[in-house]
């Protein structure tokens, strides 16, 4: 039987209408926004990238508490103690019997190179943001204790879903040839393709067993249509035709199941550990969707704009591959003469100089950016939109989520 309700949310005079259709994207959050639908590999999938305009989300978000945006916060301060906890952890999760696939496993976990930790950060706070229920229902031991559990277990989903994440690096430099990683050389360059790939399947195993002993098959079955995501999302960009290369509804798509699907998924299984309900779940499903795609759009502007220091791999090493990204498919609109660019290929220098010379005429820097805090924006009313409450702690924890959501938009690393 299918599934397909629709959920009205009304806060402070705004009306947000949220479907749930049985699709790769679960939940979508729609304000004046169209969906249109495909068949990509015989698969019938709903999706929409299409937000409202920016000046919309001006009136909606920060309404919760005029304290939204009293004091500036440092998100990852608040989560600092844990995060050391996790990264120690992690290391301890990635040994091996055989020393060199330890090595391997561990390289991007190492001090130094464990990069910002952005995932792991965004579920420990919203941990914090949605265990509303037990922290107002429970009291004495009995609540310490199922507090204590609870965060142990959400934990669980930030180590697993960083290893997922960790494991995808690997499998992507392999992919691409890539030479640097966080600043450092790729495991590919350092110990060749075949102990990269080995040491990215063993994480994706060590994250299978942590999956398992949370022993909760909503969950399991969450993260395991994640790592689906990622394996259809590196097909997508390897497979794709002219036409497909071209599309933004195409680009964007493969940007959810690459990118978005991960933060987005974890972050509901976080609910789904709270006991929170099926609204809440999509709200937190949502925050993170958006999230996800606001951080691989402004990835794309760094990709042109940044330095290969600042990036800690080389910039312009999407055009390079011929991967066509949002300020290329904007310019393209601009400039429709780009299509026989991107027709072309990119092995040839001349034809990265000429995209390059459409992109900087064109508006396709400031459209991604604009898009990309369009993103931003849905996904702080996704935080504003959550059951409202008097825990202090929770309310700031809530602020930080808003905060980083601007943080993914204005930062150049």
């Amino acid at each position: 039987m299918s599934l397909s309700w629709i959920l009205r949310i009304t806060r402070n005079g705004s009306h947000w209408f949220v479907s749930h259709r049985p699709s790769s994207y679960g939940f979508l959050l729609s304000n004046n926004s169209h969906s249109s639908t495909r068949k990509v590999f015989n698969c019938r999938e709903t999706y929409s990238w299409t937000v409202p305009s920016f000046h919309v989300f001006k009136h909606q978000i920060h309404h919760q508490s005029s304290s939204l945006v009293e004091e500036q916060l440092d998100p990852f301060s608040l989560v600092a103690d844990e995060l050391s906890l996790l990264a120690n952890r992690l290391q301890s999760m990635v040994i091996a019997e055989v020393p060199k696939l330890a090595s391997a496993a561990e390289y991007l976990f190492k001090m130094g190179v464990q990069g910002k930790r952005f995932r792991p950060t965004v579920l420990l706070l919203m941990a914090t943001a949605l265990n509303v229920r037990i922290l107002e229902t429970e009291t004495g031991s009995v609540g310490d204790a199922l507090t204590t559990e609870l965060r142990k277990r959400q934990q669980s989903i930030a180590e697993i879903t960083e290893m997922i994440h960790v494991a995808s690096l690997l499998h992507d430099d392999v992919l691409d040839d890539a030479d640097t990683r966080r600043g450092i050389g790729s495991l590919n360059l350092v110990m060749g393709n075949k102990v990269a790939v080995l040491a990215g399947d063993f994480l994706l195993s060590r994250a299978c067993v942590a999956l398992a002993s949370l022993k909760n098959t909503e969950v399991v079955s969450l993260l395991a249509t994640v790592v689906e995501h990622l394996v259809t999302g590196e097909t997508m960009q390897m497979t794709s035709t002219s036409e497909q290369l071209c599309s933004m509804e195409y680009y964007m798509q493969k940007t959810y199941y690459k990118t978005a699907s991960l933060i987005s998924n974890s972050c509901k299984a976080i609910a789904l550990l709270a006991g929170q309900t099926t609204e809440v779940a999509m709200l937190a499903f949502e925050y993170g969707k958006n999230l996800g795609l606001a951080y691989q759009l402004i990835d794309d502007v760094l990709d042109f704009t940044g330095t290969s220091a600042s990036l800690g791999k080389g910039s312009l090493s999407d055009i390079r591959h011929g991967i066509v990204t949002a300020p290329i498919l904007f310019a393209m609109e601009e400039f429709p003469q780009l299509h026989s660019v991107i027709d072309q290929g990119f092995d040839k220098p001349e034809n990265i100089d000429a995209a390059l010379d459409y992109l900087w005429k064109s508006r396709g820097i400031q459209r991604t950016r604009e898009l990309a805090a369009k993103h931003a924006n849905l996904a702080a009313a996704a935080i504003d939109s959550l059951p409202e409450t008097d825990d202090e702690e929770v309310r700031k924890t809530r602020r930080a989520l808003v905060d980083l959501t601007q943080r993914v938009i204005t930062r150049n690393k």
